[in-house]
């Protein structure tokens, strides 16, 4: 088939999705071809797996597009790009879906239930009350999360591959399927048997509302009311200390009192005791550096546990544990054993079985009651730690829970931690000092354990002693062989079933691991390690590690950690970090914030390359503000495409042959120009600066249309001859490059384009070099060119005359070095112009002058 036959008679953008799409997937065209691929040839891509609950937004489109034109940038390179996509299908925000589409809720007392059918099934499930969610066994709560996040990975892909993602869709994963529970449980083993997993009960960061701990890194701080209440404690012999606290529910709680060492009103007491109001405990006052002088009355009472430094306090001064909030958020039943006075127990009864916020109403009358509270409370507003997900300030609680070493505790390991960062190459760089300063900060070890039904179980067994409790520092473990296992219905290895639950039996472990303890291992998932050992081998480690910079301190660190910890290095050799997307005031577009915006009517209304356009013209590191209302960048990327698919055709449409002699000065210009764009592009993409590498491709493609097409269209368009056939060779030269400058940003139309001239994929092409344009050429003509142009027609615009008048003469000054130039290319302006008689003349400055009409325009 000719190249005149191919060329559509009308291109258009529409359908073009569909079109290629389903020609790539057939072709193969983004398949990684690891037989004939060697470690060097290899540009491997530890790909995000977005969260398969609910619907993809905006933000996802932003990032994403940014590590796929990456991933076309190296593969038109001749890299073999190894690019899977995996679905991160477990934790709480896909129990949390679940139970909202379905109506349901897991208990896991309950038996399984053959051929169960959930009560409800649609939408958002929002209405439904908790209390009004039907009880299932956790077997049927798990089978729905399966069936539910199954169908959520057929909606996420095919939005996917509609905005054009280079991505090999036989290599994906799953954070819940077979093939990482066995990874994620050995490298868990792993941790446990060289010592850096180990269990502890110790105060824990609690959610009272999904019941489970909470890690450092998934906390979120927000602003809360909330109020000073300064209370007296009682002093030996007589007198009081003053404290202020915002949380008076915590008093029966109390331990000790602390200030600052060097603070002289309290230095006299440190040593000594008081006892506390209403329960009349005795608590001794002590020093430590955390107090703060400032603060309140500069003593502050210590309590287990109201916030973190409690905890920090707890610890290092070595306090007794009086613990009173349960895992329900609410006061416990069971008085501290300290609490011995009848007129304390009483108190106690009056808060036992409250939420905080009722006990809270409680315990503040019975300081007014016991004359103990001086004042009434002083509003204030304060920052208070939430859970990312959560609804409810977390509350910390003392729980038994699996943790990973991670440096916060350990020198050594944390400083082979920074090296990693530092041998890490960032895109941007400043994104290295948010690592390092997550690293340096970290106050406790990773908890990786979570009260969930959803996720990887732990696999652990604990033996039970003769009085059928369970001796937790003597776990079982299973071998590899036996991997994966579910310790909730497993029996342990050397037991059987009925001895699960009886004195001398065993118990399983019922936690499952926090979801980034498996998605930390996502380079391990998606090679093979352990699994296929030649291709980790080709993959690992991998090119570049591409993410969002809000979650530095979650998946780059922990992945990093547990690269470090298995295998001694970092996992990439590149960090790419994408901005947030902003809405127009500047807010972060997030779910919680009821700002985000779905991709997929956009996608539909402007097209993918469009959509595509505006998400690469961001730079790496960069928030980008999104208007829904007016798509500004949108916009000029679907004009941008169109312009693509009509340049293409009409450059395609003049006969010639693009091996042709280019000879004239101008076409010559043109293509030197085009090799400086095509050098500055390559340093763009290889330093990780996309946008730039678009915009220096841009600029020169409107330049290319609006000047130069103009310029030489009649010479094409002329008699065949050594001219004609320059033109004509140096269009077709050129069309070719910038298509394949552009197939990385605008993939569809880019594609369109090249199918009418050539046989294969564009995204399988080689990346134009500057060794394939002609050598002579001087670039300044064409800028100089493009000057005089808009001389000519802002002339013709002045004398309010169309840009088709002919013009009897014109006259173009400038300098010597200017007019010289501009004589190689005076039969093209006189052609474009319509200008009879051209001549050039001396002057200070480029200006199209004396120009005359060869009619006039009608008034």
């Amino acid at each position: 088939m000719s190249t005149a036959d191919r060329v559509p008679e009308k291109p258009a953008l529409e359908g073009l999705e569909s079109k290629w799409e389903a020609i790539w997937e057939n072709r193969g065209t983004y398949r990684f071809d690891r037989e004939s691929a060697s470690r060097d040839s290899i540009y491997s891509i530890d790909t995000p797996p977005p969260t398969a609950s609910g619907s993809l937004h905006i933000g996802h489109v932003f990032s994403y597009t940014h590590t796929d034109v990456v991933a076309r940038f190296q593969r038109m390179r001749g890299k073999s790009v190894f690019y899977p996509m995996g679905w991160d299908d477990n934790g709480l925000p896909t129990e949390r879906r679940v139970q909202n589409y379905y109506g349901v809720r897991c208990d896991p007392s309950l038996p399984y239930e053959n051929d169960f059918e959930p009560p409800h099934e649609g939408g958002d499930g929002k209405s439904i009350k908790a209390a009004d969610q039907k009880p299932i066994s956790r077997r049927n709560f798990i089978e729905l999360c399966e069936r539910l996040t199954a169908e959520d990975e057929k909606q996420f892909e095919a939005l996917w591959r509609t905005l054009g993602l280079s991505v090999d869709w036989t290599q994906t994963y799953r954070t819940i399927g077979q093939e990482a529970l066995y990874t994620s449980q050995l490298a868990f083993l792993g941790n446990v048997l060289r010592g850096e997993a180990y269990q502890a009960m110790a105060p824990t960061l609690w959610d009272v509302t999904f019941r489970t701990a909470v890690a450092q890194a998934e906390l979120e701080d927000k602003d809360q009311a909330a109020a000073y209440h300064r209370v007296s404690f009682h002093q030996q012999g007589g007198g009081t200390v003053d404290i202020e606290t915002t949380r008076p529910e915590l008093l029966a709680a109390c331990v000790a009192l602390v200030a600052h060492p060097d603070d002289e009103r309290y230095q006299a007491l440190f040593g000594t005791t008081v006892r506390t109001p209403v329960f009349d405990v005795e608590v001794p006052i002590v020093a430590h550096h955390l107090a703060q002088k400032d603060k309140g009355s500069g003593i502050a009472m210590i309590c287990t546990f109201g916030d973190v430094t409690d905890v920090v306090w707890w610890r290092e001064l070595d306090l007794p544990n009086r613990a009173i909030i349960g895992f329900d958020g609410r006061i416990i039943s069971d008085a501290p054993d300290v609490i011995t006075s009848e007129r304390g127990q009483a108190a106690y009864q009056q808060i036992a079985g409250k939420t905080v916020f009722s006990a809270k109403q409680a315990m503040v009358e019975l300081l007014r009651e016991s004359g103990d509270l001086i004042g009434e409370p002083k509003p204030i507003v304060h920052p208070v730690k939430f859970f990312e997900k959560g609804d409810k300030p977390l509350e910390i609680v003392s729980t038994r829970q699996w943790y990973i070493r991670n440096g916060a505790r350990d020198e050594e390991l944390r400083a082979r931690l920074i090296a990693h960062g530092t041998d890490l190459d960032w895109h941007p760089d400043f994104m290295r000092v948010r690592y390092e300063n997550w690293v340096n900060g970290l106050t406790g070890d990773w908890l990786v354990s979570r009260q969930r039904f959803f996720g990887v179980p732990l696999p652990v067994w604990y033996p039970l002693d003769a009085d059928g409790n369970p001796v937790y520092d003597q776990p079982i473990l299973p071998t590899r062989e036996l991997l994966p296992v579910d310790p909730s219905s497993d029996p342990a290895p050397g037991y059987d079933e009925s001895q699960r639950g009886q004195a001398g039996g065993f118990v399983g472990e019922v936690d499952v691991m926090d979801t980034w303890a498996t998605s930390s291992l996502t380079p391990q998932l998606a090679g093979g390690w352990e699994r296929d050992p030649a291709l980790f081998d080709l993959v690992y480690p991998y090119s570049l590690r591409p993410q969002g910079q809000d979650i530095i301190r979650t998946w780059l660190f922990s992945t990093l950690l547990r690269s470090e910890l298995e295998h001694g290095r970092s996992p990439w050799a590149n960090a790419a970090l994408s901005g947030f997307i902003v809405d127009p005031d500047r807010k972060k577009m997030s779910k919680s914030k009821g700002n985000v915006v779905t991709p997929a009517d956009m996608l539909e209304q402007h097209g993918s390359d469009a959509v595509r356009y505006w998400a690469a013209s961001s730079r790496l590191g960069t928030d980008a503000a999104f208007d829904p209302k007016n798509p500004t960048q949108i916009k000029i990327g679907r004009r941008l495409a169109i312009k693509i698919l009509n340049a293409s055709k009409f450059i395609l449409g003049f006969e010639g042959a693009a091996d042709a002699p280019v000879t004239e000065p101008i076409d010559q210009s043109m293509l030197a120009t085009l090799a400086l764009v095509i050098e500055q592009a390559t340093a763009a993409f290889e330093n990780y600066d996309h946008a730039r590498a678009l915009e220096v491709t841009e600029n020169f493609f409107w330049t290319f249309c609006d000047d130069y097409l103009e310029l030489v269209k009649e010479r094409a368009y002329g008699e065949p001859g050594d001219a004609q056939a320059s033109a004509v060779a140096a269009l077709r030269v050129a069309l070719s490059a910038m298509l394949r400058l552009f197939a990385p940003f605008v993939p569809f139309a880019t594609e369109e384009a090249w199918s009418w001239s050539n046989d294969g994929s564009i995204h399988a092409a080689t990346w134009p070099t500057v060794a394939e344009l002609p050598t002579e050429g001087n670039p300044g003509l064409l800028e100089l060119a493009s000057r005089a142009l808009t001389g000519i027609r802002r002339a013709k615009t002045d004398a309010k005359a169309s840009q088709k008048t002919p013009v009897a003469s014109a006259v173009i000054s400038g300098t010597t070095d200017e007019t010289t130039l501009l004589s190689q290319v005076a039969s093209d302006l006189r052609a474009v112009g319509r200008i009879d008689d051209l001549s050039f003349a001396e002057g200070t400055e480029l200006a199209v002058a004396d120009i005359v009409l060869a009619t006039v325009p009608e008034s």
